[in-house]
């Protein structure tokens, strides 16, 4: 394989060099259990559960997350990140003992306030690579709030209970993002439930507050890549052959194995 890389780059001095980035102001570290969120289920599945005679949540998903920023008053260069999550929960529902289940979709929003240091800035920044089609001028976009950026697993369901609807006290929710309404737009919402599902999620999360930023970095040099481009022309079933047989995707890694490559 010719080799791409001149013996001379490594031996050059370094330099110092203006990056145009986003930098990371403040950030934090965010362990949640959220307790007693009411699933609302749309038309079909709220029947599936109401007619259950026994439901077992199948897992979670983050489906999506909404993000506001607003500064803090009398705290300067501190900023409050108003974040909701939604999330998407599978049930197993059970009309009889012995038979096969059925799956009902529900969803469910946990709403969390943090707030962080995102430093000072009041600039408005024009850029060439975008434009007004009214005006034909660069569109100015004004940079006054920094920006937070959420960074989530999909959450471990800890626990669930089913109520009669009447006896569960917390009312639930129908104010979700248009691509969750648009999923279930053939069920259209329950006019009414017998029975209230409440889970309680556990979340892990991290918070930070960004912002555009001038920064000198030392740097040796441009990246170039030291791998040739694999542009193979031999047929499918050679190509296949050359792949190494997936071992473990038959053989589960053993208990000792699994702890040992597992992160601290």
């Amino acid at each position: 394989m010719p080799n791409f890389i001149n013996d001379n780059l490594s031996k050059r001095l370094r330099e110092t060099v203006c990056v145009d980035t986003k930098r990371i102001f403040d950030s934090c570290v965010s362990k949640d259990c959220l307790e007693n969120l009411r699933v609302t289920f749309f038309a079909r599945s709220q029947s599936l559960i109401d007619n259950a005679t026994t439901v077992k949540a199948r897992n979670c998903e983050l489906a999506e997350c909404s993000i506001e920023v607003e500064e803090v008053p009398f705290n300067r260069g501190f900023y409050s990140a108003d974040i909701t999550y939604f999330f998407r929960l599978l049930f197993d529902t059970y009309s009889a003992p012995c038979t096969p289940p059925q799956t009902a979709v529900g969803y469910c929003s946990f709403n969390k306030r943090c707030i962080l240091f995102g430093g000072d800035g009041d600039v408005k920044v024009f850029s060439s690579d975008s434009s007004d089609a009214l005006t034909d001028v660069p569109l100015s976009k004004q940079y006054v709030n920094p920006v937070a950026k959420v960074q989530a697993v999909d959450p471990v369901v800890l626990g669930m209970d089913i109520y009669e609807s009447n006896e569960c006290g917390i009312p639930w929710t129908s104010s979700f993002p248009q691509s969750i309404m648009s999923e279930a737009q053939d069920e259209g919402f329950a006019n009414a439930s017998d029975k209230a599902v409440l889970v309680t999620l556990g979340l892990f999360s991290i918070i930070q507050m960004e912002r555009d930023a001038q920064i000198l970095i030392n740097a040796c040099d441009y990246c170039i890549p030291e791998r040739e481009c694999s542009c193979t022309d031999s047929s499918p079933c050679e190509a296949f052959q050359s792949i190494d047989f997936p071992v473990d995707e038959f053989f589960p890694v053993d208990r000792d194995a699994l702890i040992q490559t597992t992160p601290k």
